[in-house]
């Protein structure tokens, strides 16, 4: 089993709602939707551009996947991660802009936000302890060969490439698009989400998800809302 702190929007946002129809399954509930055919695109096209997104759910990565250390135990991650939740409080990022980040495509803060790297770096660093090494076949995974020295670096010392100067925050819609096909993946992204993709991004809340087997979907473990607003929810 393996655990990911992420953030994601609320259950019932509009956002975490389009997400869910764009890339057909709940992080949720795991219930399936099915693909739907936008624009140029038809619904097998678009089922097969957001298989990886979909194995994930709708998210951006702060901690990125890892194993429990030896001798910690889900009950105290989680207790750990309500913890931290209430100590940050909850913060608004301005807009969001659709980008193609090294071939796929993403939702992203459309001006820089120091909250979200703050927090991001905060998250890796306080929940290091909780995290077991990562073994040659996990290493390796990472295609260690196609990373800079400042991102071998981080994925040996802690367990990811892009973190602290690496972060970028994201939250992918899609897997690899070929650049032949990108226009049309855009506009039908655009179409899909519309007004969405200009709204403002509420970060009042950490979500742990949770890898129940190897290669099996992640899912919503629990949601850890900041500054203590309520209590936390579990999925």
């Amino acid at each position: 089993m393996r655990y990911a702190i992420y953030y994601t929007p609320e259950r019932d946002d509009p956002l975490t709602r389009a997400a869910e129809h764009w890339l057909g399954r709940s992080a949720f509930g795991g219930q399936e939707t099915g693909p739907n055919a936008v624009g140029s695109l038809s619904a097998a096209e678009i089922a097969f551009h957001t298989a990886a997104p979909r194995r994930y759910g709708f998210h951006a990565t702060l901690k990125a996947p890892f194993r429990l250390a030896e001798g910690r135990s889900e009950a105290e991650l989680v207790a750990a991660l309500d913890r931290f939740a209430a100590e940050r409080e909850p913060f608004l990022v301005k807009r969001i802009r659709l980008a193609r980040l090294d071939d796929f495509f993403a939702l992203v803060p459309a001006e820089p936000s120091p909250e979200l790297d703050r927090l991001a770096a905060d998250v890796v660093t306080a929940f290091e302890p909780f995290r077991a090494p990562l073994s040659a076949e996990e290493i390796e995974r990472r295609n260690p060969d196609s990373l800079s020295p400042a991102q071998l670096k981080n994925l040996h010392k802690w367990g990811y490439p892009f973190v602290f100067e690496e972060f970028r925050f994201h939250m992918t819609l899609t897997g690899r698009v070929p650049a032949d096909e990108a226009g049309r993946m855009e506009a039908a992204i655009t179409s899909f989400f519309g007004p969405l993709l200009q709204e403002p991004l509420k970060v009042s809340s950490l979500a742990l998800f949770v890898e129940p087997e190897p290669g099996a979907p992640f899912h919503v473990r629990s949601i850890h809302a900041t500054g203590g607003r309520r209590e936390r929810k579990t999925a």
